[in-house]
């Protein structure tokens, strides 16, 4: 991997959703493609999230209602309310944008691909979108282009 840039490595054709989509056009697009998330874009054709399968199976998940227990005149709450909150938001979801992962970690296409794979393991993510210096998608990097280049 010793020189190799995120521009030798990245897929030049992405897939990409609009975040104006329904979630059913979402996993159409997933299974057709065979593919297990895309870059979500607004309607200029700017990165504004991704959405990968895992933001759409908890449409099939239970919801639970943190644990909580009351002190005084206080709920304190064993889990993460705002973790709830998120969940129960994607669950109700009819549209691309409100089951989308609005942080994208994201890198140039310069960017050495020892740094795209650090930080794939330190955010634990599976694909990383490229942009150019106009902050243009360009190309995206998963797991798998990273082991290629490794061959």
């Amino acid at each position: 991997m010793s020189g190799l840039k995120a521009r030798d490595i990245m897929v030049r054709k992405v897939i990409t959703i609009s975040k104006k989509a329904s979630v059913d056009e979402l996993s159409r697009l997933l299974v057709k493609e065979k593919i297990s998330g895309v870059p979500v874009v607004d309607d200029m054709g700017k990165l504004t999230g991704i959405a990968t399968e895992g933001d759409l199976i908890i449409k099939d998940s239970d919801l639970h209602f943190p644990g909580y227990f009351k002190l005084l005149d206080s709920i304190i709450y064993l889990e993460s309310l705002n973790k709830f909150k998120n969940n129960l938001r994607k669950y109700l979801a009819t549209k691309v944008e409100d089951v989308m992962t609005g942080e994208v970690r994201t890198v140039g296409e310069d960017t050495p691909v020892n740094e795209v794979a650090n930080l794939m393991i330190k955010y634990n993510i599976n694909r990383v979108p490229v942009l150019d210096k106009d902050e243009n998608l360009v190309g995206i990097i998963t797991r798998a282009d990273i082991v290629k280049s490794m061959t």
